[in-house]
């Protein structure tokens, strides 16, 4: 399976080409909450990583806008993006051939406590009959499907902060069971709401101690770490069974190569201490692609900034490798956390490391945790051989998941 073309919006960049210029120069996305004052509501995390300057009308037309919950918009605005970066033409018989699986891990949110209280406040029929289609975690979607045009296999999956890697798992499989020949397939969110901020602020999840300092706040691996920090965005990529791609011509990124999935079974929010759910996950990606431990270069870490998370993954890779010599990074440290569409931006992110040879660093990895004995890459980008690449997606609930990729080679 090939990638052959990568959209995105996300905090430190409105598409592809902006967002691996800034993670090479160390730029976090990170900064003071614009799109509500956190005092109102008692919240003491000022700081979250917002798509500043996103027009939804650069992508479609106002009234679709209107009728979308934010986190649709973002995805409709990727996949136009990682659409025309692949050439692939979506009409006539291809359209029945190309589908979407486009995550989130809590769909239309804002539209939902919205229309809670207007139904609260004001009664019926002051709730939009647009609420529903708004709301549906399956609306990303759908719309991506209906303006685009695919006519295949088209879903949502949803596994919390593993959600968009495990589309792109599922739209793998997909593909390689002849269900479609090209899939679009990524996630989006868009998390920086009232109550999605408070409720991880409550559960201790979230860093609220870093306001005057944004851009220092998120600092995967770092003895100083003190929370994950909030994202939103959108990231789509491409998949295009091989022959297919090759037929019509198409650059071709990279090898999506194997996925695997995991679960700790253990606690809803807390990672099994000895990473059990994480080991597997790299195991089995790593076995679907063929690939030995000594064939990796280089980590796209889950990297939260948490204190558990950094350190059980720590342990997940060192007794999965054998060692800590593999290079890896968290690009969570400029970019915050996506949730359910971390996976797919790190996926994009990957996509560019192999295509340039280069990985993104971990900024703000000043003081190395003795307890995460790992080859964290830190403030500078780093050059790596060819060879496979791993990129870890865990989520609430124990979802554990893995991608494998490669250098395409004819």
């Amino acid at each position: 399976m090939v990638i052959t073309g990568i959209g995105t919006v996300n905090p430190v960049g409105l598409n592809a080409v902006d967002t691996w210029a800034s993670l090479l120069a160390g730029k976090s996305g990170i900064s003071s909450i614009e799109s509500f004052d956190p005092d109102e509501y008692g919240i003491r995390t000022r700081i979250a990583g917002e798509v500043n300057g996103f027009d939804p009308e650069n992508w479609m037309d106002r009234k679709d806008a209107r009728r979308m919950d934010r986190f649709s918009q973002f995805a409709l605005a990727a996949a136009k993006e990682a659409v025309g970066d692949s050439g692939l033409k979506l009409e006539g018989p291809t359209s029945q051939e190309v589908g979407a699986v486009i995550a989130s891990g809590v769909g239309g949110l804002d539209t939902i406590v919205g229309q809670a209280f207007a139904l609260s406040e004001k009664g019926a029929r002051r709730v939009s009959p647009f609420t529903v289609p708004m709301m549906m975690p399956n609306a990303a979607a759908g719309i991506v499907s209906i303006h685009l045009g695919c006519r295949g296999p088209s879903f949502a999956t949803a596994s919390a902060c593993a959600s968009s890697a495990d589309a792109l798992g599922v739209a793998l499989d997909t593909i390689r069971m002849g269900r479609a020949k090209a899939m679009l397939a990524g996630g989006t969110e868009a998390t920086i709401i009232p109550i999605c901020v408070a409720s991880f602020e409550q559960a201790h999840a979230l860093n609220s101690n870093s306001n005057d300092t944004p851009e220092k706040a998120s600092r995967p691996f770092d003895l100083d770490r003190d929370g994950f920090i909030l994202s939103e965005g959108a990231a789509i990529l491409v998949l295009e069974e091989e022959e297919h791609a090759k037929a019509r011509g198409a650059r071709i990124i990279a090898e999506f190569a194997g996925y695997g999935a995991g679960s700790d079974g253990f606690h809803i929010t807390a990672p099994e201490p000895g990473g059990i759910g994480a080991i597997q996950a790299m195991r089995t990606a790593l076995s679907d692609a063929g690939a030995g431990t000594d064939e990796v270069v280089y980590i796209n870490a889950h990297g939260t900034s948490t204190q558990l998370n950094d350190k059980v993954e720590a342990l997940a890779i060192s007794k999965v490798f054998g060692h800590s010599n593999t290079p890896i990074s968290s690009t969570k440290s400029m970019t915050g956390h996506l949730a359910g569409a971390a996976g797919a931006l790190e996926a994009v992110i990957c996509a560019k490391t192999i295509e340039t040879g280069i990985a993104a660093p971990t900024i703000n990895y000043d003081n190395p945790d003795p307890e995460c004995d790992v080859d964290c890459i830190p403030w500078e980008p780093r050059e790596i051989g060819k060879g496979v690449i791993l990129s870890n997606s865990f989520g609430f609930g124990g979802h554990s998941s893995s991608l494998a990729f490669r250098p395409y080679e004819l």
